[in-house]
Order: structure tokens, then C-alpha cells, then sequence
């Protein structure tokens, strides 16, 4: 379907969205990529939903995307005899392996790889950072710790070790459990939370075996230190900025964020900017300007997609928040600032063939005037390669492959359709042009520029 913009929207489905009929106007009001959250919700549940998604594309002859969100490590202190203390500044605390309720001097941590992990003066946070601790002795039984910033402890709140390497394995039971499950269903994306390294993600491109698309989630500050092997080995890239908030202090998550999306655009891979994109629309009908100005500048920056969660899986107005984002979208790439930033941004040393093709097909596009950009192909990475460069038309992708379909939803500026595989160039130029006009992506007159690499030797590109 087509979008009157190139920015692709991701939408987290959940209570508030996971009915037939407002899939569909989550669909037809702008969605790309539907999030299958695998931390809430039973696999009946997530199966139900695809199936309603794979409908949906049906009925309206495309091909959604669809993401699967794993959870991903989650730790997390035990119980406490009352429920929960109160922790003052400068009070001293100890976490430690016995599974007796807590009080105000003690707690259990049921997790003795952090523990190993630990050394004097490390800073281990609480409740997503409301509660700061520095470690004043540490064994592989206990931390004794110092409160630097207290409050409330409850029980079993999240604990966050930033700028450790935890001794943790990439992929929890439940995860594999969920990873075979979505693999089963078909998912075209799988996002690995809580990746620190290159092996974090070798693990579990092992387990899919090319099945999905493998998106990396940047939650912690090693990631962005390791960003670069990382985006290489991965397929695409989301800025997690929720953890990435806690374990970072709040003024450095926009540098990180950016980093992350340079780097995306210089090794061609998809980037994904999530969390608290529009949250106050979680219980109003409008954003605040803060909120609208930080959608716009994930746009300015060049991201792929940006992502909508609670507001859409939970919140009151999943449908609003929807088409508010598209609407962010749309007028923030008419601004002729935002052409020339993304363009600056996305200059780079032509590495193969294919990057001067592509790029080719971007400058024949603009000067050509052309309404779009037809390509043919079945590979996944060259289509990524072309949106790689952010032509100001979109392109338009004839492929084979449902599958390619489906995954390069994600892609910036990437709208498929499904054809028979076919060589000849006559015949080809026929259905590039068939098809830009039936789907609107030009009209009777319009100049559009074919890209067909569909014959592995070579990639060429004519002006129609």
C-alpha cells in the first residue's frame, strides 16, 4: 500500500489493538510493521494476532511486516517480609543469595553471575534507576553496597548493571521457547533484547538459521561502544532508549542515538528508533510538542521507522497516536532541510558495483524528476543497498519472494509487490510501469527509473 511518506511506522499490538477491526485501521491508518511483544501475552494470543495481520495484508493484497520483540533477560531481587522497605541516602545495603524474605538491611539476588561480575565501586541500579547503589565489597555470595540516591524497594524490581559485561546467556529458556514458536508462525523479524556483543547475536543467528531477519536492540552502553560489529553482524538495528535511558545518564541517550543511526546508514542496515516516541497519547488524544519535535528528529536524522508501544498496545488511543506519527512524518519530510540533512548523512565511499548502482538510481530518479524508483529483485540486502541512499521518491520493490516482500517492509521507502520472476528487459519495463500506476506510485506521462537485479550478473538500470 502506498504511504505518502518514506519513514516507516512500527506498532506495538496488545489489549487496546488486537482486534480484527482495529488491526486493520491500525493497517489502513498508517502501520508497516505490527510488534508482537513476547513479553506479555501466551503464544495462542500472538498466534491469533499474526494470523489476523497475514488476513489483513490479504484482503488488501500487501504484505505487513511483522516483528517479533523476544523479552530477553530480566533480572531482579527477590521478596521482601513486608513487601517493601524505604532506603535513605547513604544507608548500607546488602544483596545477596539467600532466598529469605528482605528487610531494611538485605535482599536476595537471585542471580550469582552478577554477583561473580561485580568489583568495588560498581553502580547497580534499581527500579529502572529510581534507586542508585555503589558496591563497597562484593564475593560471589553477596554485594554489600551503599545507597547513593534511595527511595522505595519493592518486590522484585528490575536490576540494571551499566558498563558490566554480564556472564548472562543471550537467550533465556523462555526465549528459545518463543524464538521457535515465531520461527514456526512465519515472523519476518525477530529483535534480540539486551544484546552486549557480537556472540550475543552469532547465538542466536545460529538458532534461526536465515528463517528471519535478526534486529538488534541497543539497551545498554557496552552495545553502543561494540555498535559497529554489532550493526555488521546484525540486519537491522533498534535504539532501545527506555534501558538505554536507565543505565545511561539522560543527556548522553541523544548522542547515543545518534551514533547508532550513523552508523545503520553507513553499513546499510535498517535502524529503528523506539520508546516513549508519543507516550503521553497513552492516556490523551494529543501529544506534547516535545513529543512531536522528538518524532521529527528521528526523521531529521534518517531513521528507518520510528515505533510506537504502549501507545498503541495499551493505551486509549492506539488509532490516534497512529495516524499522529504519520502525520509527523509526512510534513517533516516535505521540509527541504530534511532532504539535504539525510542526504549529507547518508554519503559514503562506494564499497561495490551495486553501491554505485543504487546510488545511480537515486541521482537518475532526482534528475529525471522520476514520480519513483521501480526495482526487481529477490535479495534482500540489495533492496536494503537502495534504501540504503534515500532517494526522495519512494521505490517500489517487484520481487518473487513473499518473504523479501514482507521483510523490506521495514526498509525506508521500500513498498513491494509480488510478480512472477522474469528476465527480459521489454517485458519488464511493461510491469515496472504497470504496476507504479496502478498503485498510484505515478501517473499516465511520469518519468520512473527501473533498477532490475534480478539477473545475478549484472544490475541495470533504465530511464523509462
Amino acid at each position: 500500500m502506498k504511504r505518502c511518506r518514506n519513514g516507516k511506522i512500527v506498532a506495538t499490538i496488545g489489549p487496546s489493538s488486537n482486534s480484527t477491526e482495529v488491526i486493520e485501521k491500525l493497517y489502513l491508518g498508517g502501520v508497516d510493521v505490527f510488534r508482537l511483544n513476547f513479553s506479555h501475552g501466551d503464544h495462542a494470543g500472538h498466534e491469533k494476532i499474526y494470523d489476523t495481520i497475514r488476513s489483513v495484508g490479504h484482503k488488501h493484497h500487501s504484505f505487513p511486516t511483522i516483528l517479533a520483540d523476544l523479552q530477553g533477560p530480566k533480572l531482579r531481587v527477590g521478596i521482601f517480609e513486608n513487601n517493601k522497605i524505604f532506603l535513605e541516602e547513604g544507608d548500607i545495603f546488602r544483596f545477596d543469595l539467600d532466598k529469605t524474605p528482605g528487610d531494611t538491611k538485605r535482599v536476595n539476588l537471585p542471580h550469582p553471575e552478577i554477583l561473580e561480575a561485580l568489583k568495588v565501586g560498581t553502580t547497580l541500579l534499581l527500579d529502572d534507576g529510581k534507586l542508585r547503589f555503589q558496591v563497597l565489597s562484593c564475593s560471589p555470595e553477596y554485594a554489600e553496597v551503599k545507597v547513593i540516591i534511595g527511595g522505595q524497594l519493592s518486590n522484585r524490581k528490575g536490576v540494571n548493571v551499566p558498563h558490566v559485561m554480564l556472564p548472562i546467556p543471550a537467550l533465556t529458556e523462555k526465549d528459545r521457547k518463543d524464538l521457535d514458536f515465531a520461527l514456526k508462525l512465519g515472523v519476518d523479524w525477530v529483535a534480540l533484547s539486551f544484546v552486549q556483543n557480537v556472540e550475543d547475536v552469532e547465538e542466536a543467528r545460529s538458532i534461526i538459521k536465515g528463517r528471519a531477519k535478526v534486529l538488534s536492540k541497543i539497551e545498554k552502553p557496552l552495545a553502543v561502544q561494540a555498535i559497529e560489529p554489532i550493526t555488521q553482524i546484525s540486519d537491522g538495528i533498534m535504539v532501545a532508549r527506555g534501558d538505554l535511558g536507565v543505565e545511561m545518564n539522560p543527556e548522553e541517550v541523544p548522542m547515543a542515538q545518534r551514533l547508532i543511526i550513523n552508523t545503520c546508514h553507513k553499513m546499510g542496515k535498517p535502524v529503528i528508533v523506539a520508546t516513549q516516541m508519543l507516550e503521553s497519547m497513552i492516556t490523551s488524544p494529543s501529544p506534547t510538542r516535545a513529543e512531536v519535535s522528538d518524532v521529527a528528529n528521528a526523521v531529521y536524522s534518517g531513521a528507518d521507522a520510528t515505533m510506537l508501544s504502549a501507545e498503541s498496545a495499551s493505551g486509549q488511543y492506539p488509532l490516534e497516536a497512529v495516524s499522529m506519527m504519520n502525520k509527523i512524518i509526512e510534513v517533516t519530510e516535505k521540509d527541504p532541510s530534511c532532504i539535504r540533512r539525510i542526504e549529507d548523512d547518508t554519503q559514503c565511499p562506494h564499497q561495490t558495483s551495486l553501491d554505485a548502482k543504487c546510488e545511480a538510481s537515486k541521482s537518475a530518479a532526482m534528475y529525471s524528476n522520476a514520480s519513483c524508483i521501480v526495482m526487481f529483485s529477490d535479495s534482500f540486502e540489495h533492496v536494503a543497498c537502495c534504501a540504503r541512499f534515500r532517494p526522495t521518491c519512494p521505490i517500489l520493490l517487484g520481487t518473487s519472494s513473499e518473504e523479501v516482500a514482507r521483510q523490506a517492509g521495514l526498509l525506508c521507502g521500500i513498498y513491494s509487490f509480488v510478480m512472477k520472476k522474469e528476465f527480459d528487459q521489454d517485458k519488464l519495463g511493461k510491469i515496472a510501469t504497470t504496476a507504479a500506476i496502478d498503485r498510484k506510485f505515478a501517473k499516465v506521462g511520469d518519468s520512473i527509473v527501473m533498477l532490475n537485479d534480478f539477473d545475478n550478473d549484472s544490475v541495470n538500470i533504465l530511464k523509462i
